[in-house]
């Protein structure tokens, strides 16, 4: 379809912005590694400080690249399934908003006022533009839902009473509305402590509140971030797979949507197992509801395997009867047409596998005790949002560009190549940080320094190889990343050859169950936001009035000295 010019500008220029922001991200998780290996012996590196650079790296890849990039292929979504224009004004507002408050906090991170790292919670303080810039892009990602996307789907449901809202559509509706549910914690905590602290109008805040109203947003963004993904799972992949391929069953993708809107906010305790002011069977609790995450995803995977069995069969009716032979048709790295995209699925989906069994034993209290604050975490979510999430997001920005730009993809080779790098390169990091973090190494820590250093009387040798594994896994990673941003950014330069159009691979379903309970979202919007709700009153409760509750000072970095508030009695002298 022909999008207006306007338009196609915003949606190029989220990818386009998104992508130049990730190369910062990108070379300070580089930098992080080899600060941890003792590669780098020192707290900073061309002016920039470990913890800002860690700080920069968590921020931007996790936060605003994601947020962006999520935009936009909301707007590519509601835009051509819905048929129905986006305004100009809306996009633009957006836009706007997102880029100055990027800008805001980028300053705020690269002048070293921000060493606050992704979570951000007190008593870390950061300088107030941190804080309002990030409110800008939060701000600024919930403009187009409420004044494009909402509108444009009500309209739809109007015109067409007796049809199901387009697959695509019914995902990222559902998962911008969890984002909006999911904000709500996190605003609290920024405008009612952060932003006060920051700006001298208090000088104590609580930071066990804090912590639990993070982490009330810090887990269920992961789902935020892996809808979208789901999303192209479901509609692209089983379509380009062979190019006229099915997605097995409509049915279960929706119910999948649903039940991520249900089992995605109870879950945030699971990161606060070692927190003494919050009762342990409100821990439980939430870490039964983190296990619950997992049948979705379990759901996911049979149906995608089944897609791509039916696909594949279609296509090779010799292959009827193969229980496995028929994975090996897959074209995991081709230039044909649009299946260049199936080595950016395929690879994703491997590593999804691995990052789907290291957080059950996150969510498991016994076995996350023994990795909490351990190199296993990162270890963990790198192969989530590093590895499904962000493969889907670079080869869905590659495609779009193309297809609004009007130019063919270059170096479609090297395109089809990075994604197996980034596979190769961050399964052997997470191989060396999960088992790194098993038997203790810590995370976030400029451990060259210390427990890698044969100099200090930390040196832990067991841990060497390990570290330096990573430093061999950090530079495949950035091989593969580099050969992608070749193919993008020739693609975005070269000349166009036809007329810019929006076009998205979309499969039909094989079963296309009618399931008539989950087409209202209205009563799951209801019950979601209930059941968030109730499952934090309690542990709300214990952290302000039960635990400990004990207000703290700011930290600053600068001068690393504990600060103890003083005792009562001479408060009184």
């Amino acid at each position: 379809m022909r999008v207006d010019s306007s338009i196609r500008t915003v949606i190029v220029g989220e990818i386009v912005f998104a992508i130049v922001l990730l190369i910062f991200g990108i070379y300070h998780g580089l930098m992080q590694v080899l600060y941890r290996a003792g590669v780098i012996k020192s707290m900073s590196f061309l002016g920039i400080e470990y913890y800002q650079g860690l700080t920069l790296h968590g921020v931007i890849n996790v936060i605003v690249f994601t947020t962006i990039v999520i935009v936009a292929l909301g707007n590519a979504v509601f835009l051509y399934y819905l048929q129905k224009p986006l305004r100009p004004a809306v996009q633009w507002t957006s836009f706007i908003m997102m880029v100055v408050g990027t800008l805001m906090a980028a300053w705020a991170m690269f002048t070293g006022k921000a060493n606050v790292l992704y979570t951000f919670y007190p008593p870390l303080v950061a300088h107030w533009t941190f804080y309002v810039g990030a409110a800008l892009l939060l701000v600024g990602s919930v403009i187009p839902l409420f004044f494009d996307w909402l509108p444009n789907y009500v309209s739809w449901r109007r015109e067409n009473p007796d049809k199901k809202v387009p697959l695509a559509v019914y995902g990222m509706l559902i998962n911008h509305i969890m984002w909006v549910i999911m904000l709500v914690p996190v605003v609290i905590e920024v405008l009612f402590q952060l932003l006060p602290l920051s700006l001298g109008l208090v000088q104590e805040v609580n930071p066990s509140l804090a912590r639990t109203l993070f982490w009330a947003f810090g887990h269920p963004v992961v789902y935020f971030w892996l809808l979208p993904a789901y999303v192209m799972l479901y509609t692209v992949l089983p379509k380009v797979v062979t190019g006229d391929g099915k997605l097995y069953s409509d049915g279960a993708a929706r119910l999948v949507f649903i039940l991520f809107l249900i089992f995605s906010f109870p879950v945030g305790l699971h990161h606060q197992f070692t927190e003494p002011g919050i009762t342990n069977n409100y821990k439980l609790i939430h870490s039964l509801f983190t296990f619950g995450v997992a049948v979705p995803s379990m759901l996911t995977a049979f149906t995608v395997a089944a897609s791509l069995e039916y696909s594949i069969k279609s296509k090779y009716p010799e292959l009827k009867n193969s229980l496995f032979y028929w994975w090996t048709k897959i074209p995991y790295i081709s230039l044909e047409g649009d299946k260049w995209l199936v080595s950016y699925f395929m690879a994703g989906l491997f590593l999804f596998f691995v990052g789907g069994v290291t957080g059950i034993i996150n969510a498991s209290y016994n076995m996350n005790l023994v990795v909490h604050n351990t190199s296993f975490v990162p270890g963990h979510f790198h192969t989530t949002v590093g590895g499904l999430v962000t493969l889907v997001f670079l080869g869905m920005s590659l495609y779009l560009v193309s297809k609004l730009t009007g130019k063919d993809i270059k170096f479609k080779g090297l395109a089809v190549i990075a994604p197996w790098l980034w596979w190769q390169g961050m399964l052997i990091f997470e191989y060396a940080m999960s088992v790194a973090g098993i038997h203790g190494f810590p995370r976030r820590t400029n451990t060259g320094l210390t427990y890698l250093n044969p100099d200090s009387p930390l040196y832990r040798p067991e841990w060497v190889g390990y570290a330096e594994l990573s430093v061999f896994a950090g530079v495949l990673i950035v091989i593969g990343f580099v050969l992608w941003a070749i193919s993008f950014f020739g693609t975005l330069l070269s000349s166009p050859v036809r007329e810019p159009v929006l076009e998205l691979p979309s499969a039909e379903a094989y079963h296309d169950e009618k399931m008539p309970a989950l087409q209202k979202l209205t009563p799951w919007v209801v019950f979601s936001s209930l059941l968030f709700l109730v499952s934090y009153i309690p542990p709300l409760y214990d952290v302000t009035k039960r635990g400990v509750f004990f207000d703290s000072p700011g930290y600053n970095d600068k001068s690393p000295v504990p600060i103890t508030k003083p005792p009562a009695s001479s408060k009184s002298e």
